[in-house]
């Protein structure tokens, strides 16, 4: 594991961290029971075997 030789000053820590921006999920169609719902991409299995159920 990397380890700093010197403190960061709160200020560039705080700058360093700023910098990281959420994304939004990509959404894809799934259709469950005749109907098209939109859903992430990475839960679409989860969906598709009725892990989860889409609330409307």
């Amino acid at each position: 594991m990397a380890v700093p030789k010197r403190k960061m000053s709160r200020s560039n820590t705080r700058h360093r961290r700023s910098q990281w921006k959420a994304t939004t999920p990509n959404l894809v169609p799934v259709f469950l029971d005749g109907r098209a719902h939109q859903v992430p991409q990475h839960l679409v299995r989860a969906y598709q075997r009725g892990l989860l159920t889409p609330e409307e």
